[in-house]
């Protein structure tokens, strides 16, 4: 699933070790979803649309 996670955290100037703190998650699973080796659980990608404000949809593709 690709997603645009890199894109978003870099307009706000967050390293992955700033967005795995705010998710409660590891650097290592920032990175690891940044470049589509993770997909995330539903949980966890509610949280990330809640922290970037924007519906699941516009952060996640499916890459079908």
């Amino acid at each position: 699933m690709n997603n645009r996670l890199k894109v978003l955290r870099a307009e706000r100037s967050w390293s992955q070790a700033d967005l795995a703190e705010r998710l409660g998650v590891s650097r290592q699973t920032v990175n690891a979803l940044e470049t589509g080796r993770y997909d995330p659980s539903l949980p966890l990608a509610f949280r990330i649309a809640r922290i970037f404000e924007q519906p699941i949809e516009a952060i996640f593709i499916d890459g079908e």
